[in-house]
């Protein structure tokens, strides 16, 4: 590969060529992954670099944007699994969600975004699944009623929990409850 097409795709952010070469800033010390959102250099102040290591080795250091210097970054990733460990722990206490979801500090929308875009489904639809399952192993494994297993799942309301229980397991809490019961 050529200096020029090593310049062209460093221009063009193509992370295609991450992890092939890496580019260093003379006159700022840093360096990059071809990928890198950051401001383009002035062509005279770059070189580029086999390895991270030959760029440290010249005495420039890692951009914190882009992170040259780890195997794999991955941001959104890394957010969306902060987001999803957050519902896990929480799915039951709609204040304490919202509350952890303020200290990530992205947008409602933005959580959602990342979410959908990492799972495939948004995050309702998970707070669901993770209320409905807590339902269910509360419906076995308890004698509480079906208003305080609803509660206890996170759900808001009974006709909500109802809902989202009918829809996500094909029965009412109730069949549910004796099917399990007809099994032991």
């Amino acid at each position: 590969m050529t200096e020029e097409e090593k310049w062209r795709a460093s221009l063009s952010c193509d992370g295609d060529y991450d992890g092939r070469f890496f580019y260093g800033v003379k006159t700022t010390g840093i360096f990059c992954r071809p990928s890198c959102k950051s401001k383009n250099p002035k062509r005279e102040n770059v070189i580029f670099f086999e390895t991270a290591d030959q760029a440290r080795n010249n005495g420039l250091r890692p951009c914190k944007r882009c992170r040259p210097d780890l195997l794999e970054f991955q941001p959104q990733k890394e957010k969306a699994e902060q987001i999803k460990l957050v519902y896990q722990q929480f799915f039951a206490d709609q204040n304490h969600l919202k509350e952890e979801l303020k200290k990530i500090g992205l947008s409602r929308n933005r959580i959602t975004q990342l979410f959908q875009l990492q799972y495939g489904k948004t995050p309702v639809e998970y707070l669901n699944e993770q209320r409905i399952s807590c339902a269910q192993q509360l419906l076995v494994n308890t004698q509480d009623n079906i208003l305080q297993i609803a509660l206890q799942s996170g759900f808001e309301s009974s006709s909500a929990f109802y809902t989202q229980f009918r829809k996500g397991s094909g029965v009412s809490p109730k069949e549910y409850r004796e099917a399990a019961a007809q099994k032991e």
